[in-house]
């Protein structure tokens, strides 16, 4: 299968291709978000539309992975996974909104992976010394992928929006 990474927004119906991937990221893995189904579903066409601005404003970066199944360029093709990345400090870039369709994960499809490449490059463009993110406690899955991939527990943790029992373990990839 071939793979390729976009920005988010390149296209007039990109808010709609978010939307339907953001309703089945919350689907597939709930914990791993801190919105509802329900709340996610009930929102109007202008909460997607300014989801894509919000992604393309300086210092920020949404990308889409894209399955080129025959596709013939930008636009064509199936998102397949998410990552976005933030600057909410400087030196300090944050990734969130990481989800791969199940039938796209895997080290052997290196779908997350080269995502997350284009995230890092991105981040060290912007200047960021780190990349931190959060990940649910539960979610071991995500976190051994980003222990693979460098990143390390801070020691930070908050609790978890929809369910304060539970909680979000900060992780931090060094980028020096």
């Amino acid at each position: 299968m071939t793979y390729r990474i976009e920005r988010i927004g390149r296209t007039d119906t990109d808010w709609q291709r978010l939307r339907e991937v953001r309703l089945a990221q919350l689907l597939d893995t709930p914990m791993a978000f801190v919105e509802s189904y329900g709340t996610a579903l009930a929102h109007g066409d202008e909460e997607w539309h300014s989801r894509i601005r919000r992604v393309n404003e300086p210092g920020s970066v949404g990308l889409a992975a894209v399955h080129d199944g025959g596709g013939d360029g930008a636009g064509a093709g199936e998102w397949v996974g998410t990552m976005i990345g933030l600057t909410p400090e400087p030196g300090t870039a944050l990734l969130v909104g990481v989800w791969v369709h199940p039938e796209h994960r895997g080290r052997e499809r290196g779908v997350t992976d080269l995502m997350l490449d284009a995230i890092v490059a991105w981040a060290r463009e912007t200047g960021a010394r780190r990349l931190l993110l959060t990940v649910h406690e539960d979610n071991a899955r995500a976190a051994a992928f980003y222990r693979r991939r460098g990143f390390e527990p801070t020691g930070g943790t908050k609790p978890y929006p929809l369910d304060p029992a539970a909680r979000e373990l900060e992780m931090a990839l060094p980028l020096l």
